[in-house]
């Protein structure tokens, strides 16, 4: 007897239920995903082969531009240390700096910038008009005005019992004297450790270091 044919019909998947699971997901991570926000002071540091990662927690940044104005951040997480630095300092150089002034420096993403003489105003000014704000820097070349001394001895004493990790941003393209007033205002406070944010890239082929990370087992691609 012949052999009955089964004839052949192309299978029908309804994907219609796997598109709808697929939008759902990506409308999710569209709505709950936190972009990371605009850095209020941005620099080109420099290139480093360094693997250690900066600590962000109770720290305090000083930042260098290009046009070698000096800036101060203080981590977000530390809001007591940083009601408690404005404290010093209005009292230090007689400021009489409000309770509402001395919130807006504890306020996420805030920075100071300015000499003694325009923080009154500066502290003043609304989260928009700080963003368009040319702050001029904190002084630090003149030797006998060097203001962020005062504003280390504050956060030294704001710190106190507790460790401080201080980071240095520099940009690739700052000046020497910036620098030197920096390091000053650090040692006549008796700090001498600090760690430099760089911009990390891989180890060079063929250098000692590069050499020693393929001994130890390590890629040299790390960075």
């Amino acid at each position: 007897m012949p052999r009955v044919k089964v004839p052949r019909k192309s299978t029908n998947i309804d994907m219609t239920a796997m598109c709808d699971v697929a939008f759902l997901l990506l409308s999710f991570f569209i709505l709950a995903t936190k972009f990371k926000p605009p850095e209020a002071l941005s620099v080109v540091t420099p290139k480093s082969v360094s693997t250690t990662i900066a600590l962000q927690k109770d720290a305090v940044m000083i930042i260098m531009d290009k046009d070698a104005k000096v800036y101060l951040e203080v981590s977000d997480g530390n809001s007591a240390e940083k009601g408690q630095m404005m404290d010093v300092v209005s009292q230090l150089k007689n400021l009489g700096l409000t309770d509402n002034e001395k919130k807006n420096f504890v306020r996420a993403g805030s920075y100071i910038g300015v000499p003694f003489s325009q923080l009154k105003a500066f502290l003043d000014l609304n989260p928009d008009k700080v963003k368009d704000f040319k702050a001029p820097g904190i002084p630090v070349t003149d030797t006998l005005n060097n203001e962020l001394t005062t504003w280390m001895r504050a956060a030294a004493t704001a710190f106190q019992g507790k460790k401080m990790n201080l980071l240095l941003k520099g940009d690739n393209d700052a000046k020497y004297p910036s620098f030197k007033g920096v390091i000053d205002a650090f040692k006549k406070n008796e700090i001498f450790k600090f760690s430099m944010i760089t911009d990390p890239i891989a180890v060079p082929p063929g250098t000692e270091l590069f050499q020693k990370k393929l001994t130890s087992g390590a890629k040299a691609t790390d960075q």
